[in-house]
Parts: C-alpha cells; sequence; structure tokens
C-alpha cells in the first residue's frame, strides 16, 4: 500500500479550509468590540476642531446596541474599548512634548471609568424606558471621572463637545450635567426607536409603550433644548466696558518656552505697548482694562524689579489696569497667579490657581513616577501650591471673574466666580506646551459651553492661541490665529442675573446620580427575583 500526504489525517489547524471557517466562526464575536470602538472613534469626532456635534448621537446608539443583552464581563470589555476609541485620539495632545508613555497611561486608567459604565448600560438596559437609566449612567460615571483620581479629569465630558449643537441652551438649565445627558439620551433614544423598527414580534400594547418611551428619549431633550433658549440672552445688565485680550505669543513652542520666560513677558509687553500706539492714533478705543494670559510672566515680579519694571512701562502706556498672569513665590510657596496691576497703585489684588494640574503643575506619587522615569520628575522640580479662594478682580467697576486654564473643566471653579459676584469672566491660558494641537479648540469650547451655563461673556487670553471673546449665547465674536502676537479689543456686555445652572449648582447632577443608582438597584433587584425564580422552578 503506497502512503501519500493526502491520505495521511492532519490536524484541523493545518487544513487549508480551517483557518477561513473559524474566522467566519469568530467574525460575530469581534463586530460589538470593532463597533464599540469605532462608536468611541465616531464620539471623538463629535469634538472641536469639527462642529460635527451630531455625531455624538450615533456614537451613543451605536454604543447602546452593542451593551444590550450582554453580561457584565462582555459589557465591561465592550466599554472600554468604547474609551479607548474615544479618549486615545481626544487626549493624544498631552503627550506631545513628554512622549506616549503619559498619554498612554492617562487613557488606560480614564477608560476604567468608561468601562464601568458600559457595565451599568448593560444592567439597566433592559428596564422600561432603559434610555433614561442608560444616560444618567453615563453622568455619574463623568461626575467620578471628574472627582478622583487626584481630584478629577473632567476633560471629555460629552457636554464639552456640544459648543456648536442645538442642546446648548440647556447648559442654562443645569450645566454640563444636564446638557451631557440630553445628547446621551437622545443617543440611547434613536438606538431604541431603530430596534424598534426591526423588532416588530411585541404585542401592540407592550410595542405602543415601547415606542412612546423611545420617541420621547429623542422628543424631549430636543424639545428642552428649544425651550431654553429662552434663558440665553447677551443683553447688558449692568453697562458695557470694553476689554482688551493680549496674545504675546512664545518665542517657540514646548517646554522649552520657559527657559526663556524674559522673552515670553516681552513679548506680551510688546503687543500692549502696540494696543497703546494704536490707542495714541485713534485705530481702536482705550479699553476700559486688559487681560493677559497665564504664565505671561514665569518671571516673579515681585522677587525681580527688571520685570516689574517691563510691566509698569506696558501699564503706564495703556493707562488702564492690566491682570498679569505670573508664576510667583510666596513664604515658600509656589503659585500660578493672576495679578491685579494698576496704573496708580501698581500690583494691588491677587487670584492663586485652585485646581492645579496634576503631571503638570504637580507631582503626584513622584517617588514611583521618578522610578520609572527620572525626566519626567525633572518637568516638575517644585510643586505648586493650591489658591484658596475665588477669583474676582474689580477692573474699572466691573467685577471679572477668574478661571486659570485647566479650571474652566471644572463645574465649580466657574460657577463660584459668578456666585461671588462676577458680571464677566476671563478664563487666561498658556497651552504652549501642546503645540498645535487640538488642546486649544477644546479648551476653547469649554469657555463657549461657560459663557452659556452662567450667562456671561467669556474672555480668553492665551500665550500662543487661540484666544477669543466670546459673547453670553457662546458665539464666538473675535479669535486669533495660533503662534502670533496679536491683541483683540471688544465692548461687551456686563450681566448680573444669574442662570437656573448658576442657582441649582451640583443639584442637577446629584440628581441624576440618584437616578443612576435608582437604576442600578432596579436591575440588580430584578436580576435577583429572576434568579430565585429560577431555582425554586428547578
Amino acid at each position: 500500500m503506497t502512503v501519500t500526504a493526502a491520505s495521511v489525517d492532519q490536524p484541523d489547524r493545518l487544513r487549508p479550509s480551517s483557518a477561513p471557517g473559524a474566522l467566519r466562526r469568530r467574525l460575530p464575536g469581534l463586530v460589538p468590540a470593532v463597533v464599540s470602538a469605532l462608536c468611541g472613534v465616531l464620539l471623538y469626532a463629535s469634538f472641536p476642531p469639527r462642529p460635527l456635534w451630531w455625531l455624538a448621537l450615533p456614537a451613543f446608539a451605536g454604543f447602546g446596541w452593542v451593551l444590550r443583552g450582554r453580561g457584565w464581563k462582555a459589557a465591561l470589555g465592550l466599554g472600554y474599548l468604547f474609551g479607548l476609541g474615544f479618549l486615545l485620539p481626544l487626549l493624544v495632545w498631552t503627550g506631545v512634548e513628554v512622549g506616549p508613555g503619559p498619554w498612554l497611561a492617562l487613557v488606560a486608567v480614564e477608560a476604567v471609568f468608561v468601562a464601568l459604565v458600559g457595565v451599568g448600560v448593560a444592567a439597566v438596559a433592559e428596564l422600561p424606558a432603559w434610555p433614561v437609566w442608560a444616560a444618567a449612567v453615563w453622568i455619574a460615571g463623568e461626575a467620578v471621572r471628574a472627582r478622583v483620581p487626584f481630584r478629577g479629569f473632567p476633560w471629555g465630558k460629552v457636554a464639552f463637545g456640544q459648543a456648536d449643537g442645538v442642546f446648548l441652551p440647556l447648559a442654562a438649565v443645569g450645566g454640563t450635567p444636564v446638557l451631557g445627558f440630553a445628547v446621551v439620551l437622545c443617543g440611547f433614544g434613536l438606538c431604541e426607536v431603530v430596534r424598534l423598527l426591526a423588532h416588530r414580534r411585541r404585542s401592540r400594547t407592550v410595542r405602543r409603550a415601547t415606542a412612546a418611551a423611545a420617541l420621547l428619549s429623542v422628543a424631549v431633550p430636543v424639545a428642552g433644548a428649544v425651550a431654553a433658549r429662552t434663558l440665553v440672552s447677551d443683553k447688558a445688565e449692568d453697562g458695557t466696558r470694553t476689554v482688551a485680550v493680549i496674545q504675546g505669543n512664545v518665542p517657540r513652542s514646548g517646554l522649552e518656552f520657559s527657559a526663556q520666560r524674559r522673552a515670553v513677558l516681552d513679548h506680551h509687553v510688546r503687543e500692549t505697548l502696540k494696543l497703546a500706539a494704536d490707542v495714541r492714533a485713534g485705530k481702536v478705543p482705550r479699553p476700559d482694562f486688559v487681560l493677559w494670559p497665564e504664565n505671561s510672566s514665569d518671571i516673579d515680579p515681585y522677587a525681580n524689579p527688571d520685570a516689574a519694571a517691563v510691566i509698569d512701562e506696558a501699564v503706564d502706556a495703556i493707562g488702564v489696569p492690566i491682570s498679569v498672569g505670573a508664576v510667583v513665590e510666596k513664604n515658600g510657596r509656589l503659585l500660578n497667579e493672576q495679578i491685579l496691576w494698576d496704573p496708580a497703585k501698581g500690583p494691588t489684588r491677587t487670584y492663586d490657581k485652585r485646581q492645579i494640574q496634576p503631571f503638570g503643575e504637580y507631582l503626584p506619587l513622584r517617588g514611583l513616577v521618578g522610578s520609572v522615569n527620572k525626566d519626567w520628575t525633572g518637568m516638575v522640580r517644585q510643586d505648586f501650591s493650591r489658591g484658596s479662594k475665588p477669583g474676582v478682580f474689580d477692573m474699572d467697576g466691573a467685577k471679572v471673574g477668574l478661571a486659570t486654564c485647566y479650571e474652566a473643566a471644572f463645574d465649580w471653579a466657574v460657577r463660584d466666580t459668578v456666585t461671588h459676584g462676577a458680571e464677566m469672566i476671563s478664563v487666561p491660558s498658556n497651552n504652549a506646551t501642546f503645540d498645535r494641537s487640538e488642546m486649544t479648540y477644546q479648551q476653547l469650547a469649554m469657555s463657549r459651553i461657560r459663557a452659556v451655563e452662567h450667562s456671561r461673556t467669556v474672555t480668553v487670553p492665551v500665550t500662543s492661541g487661540v484666544s477669543a471673546v466670546i459673547m453670553p449665547d457662546g458665539k464666538i465674536t473675535q479669535k486669533t490665529g495660533m503662534f502670533v502676537p496679536a491683541y483683540l479689543e471688544q465692548k461687551v456686555p456686563l450681566r448680573t442675573s444669574t442662570t437656573p445652572a448658576t442657582e441649582l449648582g451640583i443639584l442637577p447632577e446629584m440628581a441624576l446620580v440618584v437616578v443612576a443608582v435608582g437604576g442600578l438597584g432596579l436591575a440588580a433587584g430584578n436580576r435577583l427575583r429572576a434568579r430565585r425564580a429560577g431555582g425554586a422552578a428547578g
């Protein structure tokens, strides 16, 4: 008998047809994973600088679809993939100057919160009117992420992608939680509408009840946004002021710019002198006050007479108060400070940044970080200290609230300037470290949300761009380019009335957290009863 290769039994893995067959068997299981990651990317694409806010709706519709009917392990994995698809591209700017290590570590940690939300959404997805419960679970996840670890990282809140969207007026109703809830609810509602169209094997009564819940999940957020437009107004309530915003630019982008601190200061002085010359020439009216960005003077003007002298020169030339962003040291404490510099009195009031940036302005776990990479500890040689009081400067009779850079992402840090009397808000920032990334546009969108949330003009003076003037309706009326010296000047309204969002503060967010906890409790109770019933039947 002749033995040939064809007559020998071969293991399945060696058979030519087995690999495609195995792949075909695995493909259905891979589809949800791929869809979840792509939906995360879709959510990222809804964020600035792209005005594609509406992409958040199909992103959450797809996310809801992949999570329905999943066990907690599958939901955890799908949620994590959604988080990676969303946060990896959104936060890529965090690695511009320090490399991919910190960026990937940040995303890996933050995506865990999204994964846990995925478990929660899957748990409540079988409840009646599940889009409501699921949207509340998402907002609860954002609430936790905004507080832990290291005092939280709220970057990437769904609300921050809606500056150009129809839902924006809802920021005035209940701040970023209500705005974000409406967007997520509408997305999950779309998922339920599509699911109903695809499954018609239910009783007429059940179909009607489910259809009503699905349609309301879409219609109510849109109707609420339309109704909330009455809360948005640009009307001046305490007169107007002409404000000037200075963008001095930096010698070059990157972390090294701080080594050229005097050059950065001189750039802002030079642009202010240019503004003063244009005022004298009658090209522009004299502003009532001038706003410089964060870190416009990294040289401590209290300890360095030469820095104080050139700031005095700029203030004397323009003849009005300037808010100067400086790095100062007081009693051994390093502070990121805004200084109100008066033409007659010099430096008067100050505001010390309260929400300082972990791994940027202070280094948690310094020993552990140093053991991984000593260069990272060298970038933050001395930790900044936190301020303790809200910043509201009286500038020519106008109450100007201050939320420095990173603080714009935190609801409380902006709100308490308004509750302490701010008639307009300024967000002095320094984005030079992040080069030409999307970071500056993401932060600008936050300021637009804050303008509507509290019905206040918001100015954004930035060292290297994009600086802007934002009206209380969230519209940008002027802005600069990136990495160019420029000044903006505009008459802006001062407002004293407060929105429901300002008055309610944290209450809408806490109410949504209670709804989320209630939904999770109901889902857990249903599963427990089903398990007991199954045990009794067995």
